[in-house]
């Protein structure tokens, strides 16, 4: 359990949420091992599958504070409301900011400097940690190269140009992937990035992590009342969580390029465990996708400080904390959106 910017996480899959008095209780086993005040809390998030009781849920009502139902995994399932107030109000705003092209480019410029900024600590970390196993002048020319182009980002003048640049920043970044890979190169090699369908395993890895990834943000904008679907930076296109893929972008490098290096790196993953169909696509077996799982769930509990909040949280928390700093910005309670700069 975490509260964190006045929202209640209860991360413990096997507990119940109860009431007592003006107080949240968190039962396992039948004994109360927590309690919060409901006065300072907006929101209630449930990854539980034991439930919430309907005497809590009658009183969150009634004090507007939203109670939301995650999967244990994260997948979204639902929320309980009172009366409609500040959703309605938040998404009013964003859908007005995603109409305006320079108050979208303020919003935006932030996410792609967050995304080349971690990926250019990922490239520096390699360097420190591993200077006998890589091209340390090759990598160093590549993280100068990308703080070139956050200076560019910082400076462009309207989303075109944004996009120009992050894509250009990619294509760098990108290089030097495969100097990131330090075992089993042979199997896991990487040429580009490709996708629909990826014609290697690194970059199957990289397709199924963010897939995960997008769907963990796109629970956490639910949760925090935004709109997936309209962003600022992505265009709006029916089917597509266009601001899940905005919000995705600064942590692409530290959740899941992090996560699929480890993979290869430790070798938890091996050359066996993919299959290569006819059209040449490679995809990861079902054996191995549980692997895959299982670890993506073990890293979600490992603890980082939040470079924003100066808190301990855990890393399956960034994407919800990252969220509700956005919904925080769009309500006019920071003065700017604060992206995720890994440390």
């Amino acid at each position: 359990m975490r509260q964190l910017l006045n929202v209640l996480f209860i991360t413990k899959p096997e507990v119940y949420i109860g009431l007592n008095g003006e107080n949240i209780t968190i039962k396992e086993d039948n004994t109360i091992i927590a309690r919060y005040p409901l006065h300072n809390l907006e929101e209630v998030v449930c990854f539980s599958n034991m439930g919430v009781s309907p005497a809590l849920m009658e009183k969150c009502v009634e004090q507007n504070i939203s109670v939301c139902f995650l999967t244990p995994t994260g997948r979204f399932r639902g929320r309980v409301i009172g009366e409609t107030r500040g959703n309605v109000l938040l998404r009013k705003k964003q859908y007005r900011v995603s109409d305006d092209e320079n108050e979208s480019l303020q919003i935006s410029r932030n996410f792609i400097l967050g995304k080349v900024y971690n990926e250019k600590w990922q490239l520096e970390r390699y360097i420190r940690q591993y200077p006998l196993r890589l091209s340390v002048e090759d990598m160093k020319k590549v993280s100068e190269r990308l703080s070139e182009y956050m200076g560019e980002i910082e400076a462009s003048e309207n989303l075109e140009q944004l996009r120009g640049f992050e894509g250009m920043a990619q294509m760098v970044y990108f290089s030097s992937f495969d100097h990131m890979i330090l075992n089993q190169k042979e199997a896991f090699y990487f040429h580009g990035r490709n996708k629909r369908p990826p014609e290697d395993r690194v970059n199957s890895l990289l397709s199924f992590a963010y897939t995960l990834l997008a769907n963990d943000i796109t629970t956490a904008l639910e949760t925090v009342g935004l709109d997936p679907y309209v962003g600022f930076m992505h265009q709006d296109r029916p089917g597509r969580a266009s601001l899940a893929n905005d919000l995705i972008e600064e942590l692409r490098a530290p959740i899941a390029n992090r996560f699929v290096l480890s993979l290869i790196n430790r070798k938890q993953l091996k050359e066996d465990d993919f299959e290569i169909n006819d059209n040449k696509s490679v995809y990861i077996n079902d054996s191995a996708r549980r692997t895959f799982i299982s670890e993506w769930q073990k890293g979600k509990q490992e603890k980082l400080t939040h470079p924003y909040l100066d808190e301990k949280i855990p890393w399956g928390l960034v994407p919800y904390t990252q969220a509700l700093l956005l919904a925080r910005y769009l309500r006019g309670d920071i003065d700017q959106y604060p992206p995720f700069f890994w440390k």
